[in-house]
């Protein structure tokens, strides 16, 4: 970023305006959305700006422009029109250390005015630093949509509560009491235009200490990251990593998808990886469970699906042995971000209506799952943690008929910046592997299509590629 977005307080502040014309005129109709003090400079003003000074809402300078003008005022705009008088307004501007936003000169603004959504006291601002303000025209377009014209009604009303619930409610229960109210029955409530028993909603539970179903402690929610682009998470899992009080998450969770969490919410790396892990599992359901008992929201966050070969079942069985209540968060899983990125399909009509997803490895030191029974026409495997048994994989297909030529994919780092794919057969996927240096996030596809098999009907070899 070359500006840091921020909100500058005006209350009982003076901003100044220089100029009388309608690029003037914009910039106060800006700053009406405020309660500034309006100081407009120029011989004289166009009938908007009059009116403004006429209403009391204004202060017209006719006199001389100097620093002094400019010198404590919260910011400063400079709009007369004319590109020289302008500069020299500036330089005025600067002498009493003064920010100041200079029509239609960049290099002369120390301030930038953002699209404004207002929803009075929510204001959500959308700046490109100048570089594009259609685009910022069309996000502001976006947002006005999905904001509710009353929602500022809403935030009103819970600050005028806010003492009462620092007196009812316990500090532990206060961030949960505050999402319920904007995430839940409040939120529905007033937004559809039911203030009145949203209102009555808050007030019930401010009274009896915390917010609806919140006395029982905290919670833990199993969510799953999706492969690696942030932009793949679920609405559902963005918003469970900004209610979260402790987040436990491994290596393959990208740093751009944790920047999502709330910015005080812990922060606990638990760093597994294959072969070696730095927190065994048990240590991993303990520590999720005890947070949880603690009374706080934990997220953990699993790459991918947390329901496919994400661990999932001995956390689930922690926290329902212990009587957390627990969450599971769908993510998108490897093999369908990995067929994507490769441009195919898991499936398609008429070729492939069967699909496998299984791992190269089980739990058991040198075992792999059996697979074999999957290798008929109209099938796709799509293998997890498979490079390293890659070799096994393809002599045990050919094995079971599978011809050497048949076409493997394989897609490592999928959405991620350093994704990589190939194409190549069964008898050469182990070499090509090998050779491209691909391992761990890492998935091998594999599509048996009834369109290319010739099925003998007594012999064990399947002619698949």
């Amino acid at each position: 970023m070359h500006s840091f977005p921020m909100f500058i307080r005006t209350t009982g502040r003076r901003v100044v305006i220089a100029g009388g014309g309608e690029q003037a005129a914009q910039k106060a109709r800006l700053m009406l959305k405020t309660d500034a003090q309006l100081i407009l400079a120029a011989p004289e003003l166009d009938p908007e700006l009059s009116a403004l000074v006429a209403s009391g809402r204004a202060t017209h300078h006719t006199g001389a422009i100097t620093p002094e003008l400019f010198r404590g005022a919260a910011m400063a705009f400079v709009a007369t029109g004319c590109p020289g008088l302008d500069a020299s307004l500036h330089a005025l501007v600067k002498v009493a250390d003064c920010a100041v936003n200079v029509v239609d000169q960049p290099a002369l603004c120390d301030l930038t005015t953002p699209s404004l959504v207002d929803r009075d006291p929510v204001v959500v601002a959308i700046g490109t630093e100048g570089t594009a303000p259609v685009l910022a025209r069309q996000i502001k377009t976006q947002v006005e949509e999905m904001l509710p014209p009353n929602l500022g009604g809403l935030a009103a009303f819970a600050g005028r509560m806010r003492d009462s619930v620092a007196q009812r409610v316990p500090r532990e229960g206060r961030r949960a009491f505050w999402r319920w109210v904007f995430a839940d029955a409040p939120r529905t409530l007033w937004t559809r235009g039911a203030e009145r028993e949203g209102a009555q909603r808050i007030k019930e539970a401010i009274a009896e200490g915390a917010a609806p179903g919140e006395r029982g402690g905290g919670s833990i929610a199993l969510v799953g990251a999706g492969p690696g682009a942030r932009d793949l998470l679920t609405l559902r899992a963005v918003q469970r990593l900004q209610e979260a009080d402790v987040i436990f998450y491994d290596r393959l969770v990208e740093e751009d998808v944790l920047e999502l969490a709330r910015r005080d919410a812990e922060r606990v790396y638990v760093g597994k990886v294959v072969g070696a892990h730095a927190w065994p599992q048990d240590r991993i359901s303990a520590a999720i469970v005890a947070e949880a008992q603690k009374g706080r929201r934990v997220v953990r966050l699993k790459s991918g699906d947390p329901g496919i070969f994400g661990r999932l079942t001995e956390e689930l069985d922690a926290a329902r042995a212990a009587g957390v209540t627990c969450e599971i968060v769908p993510g998108v899983t490897a093999a369908c971000a990995a067929a994507a990125s490769a441009g195919m399909p898991l499936t398609a009509r008429g070729e492939t209506d069967t699909l496998v997803l299984t791992t190269g490895r089980l739990r058991d030191e040198g075992e792999m799952p059996d697979f074999a029974p999957h290798l008929r026409p109209g099938t796709t495997l799509a293998f997890y943690m498979a490079t390293a048994e890659a070799g096994r994989i393809a002599e045990r297909m050919m094995q079971a008929g599978v011809a050497g030529t048949a076409e493997v994919t394989v897609v490592a780092s999928a959405t991620k910046p350093a994704e990589a794919t190939v194409r190549t057969s069964v008898a050469d996927l182990a070499a090509t592997i090998a050779e491209q240096g691909m391992s761990g996030c890492a998935m091998i596809i594999v599509r048996l299509p009834r369109a290319a098999a010739a099925v003998a009907t007594c012999g064990p070899r399947l002619a698949v590629g």
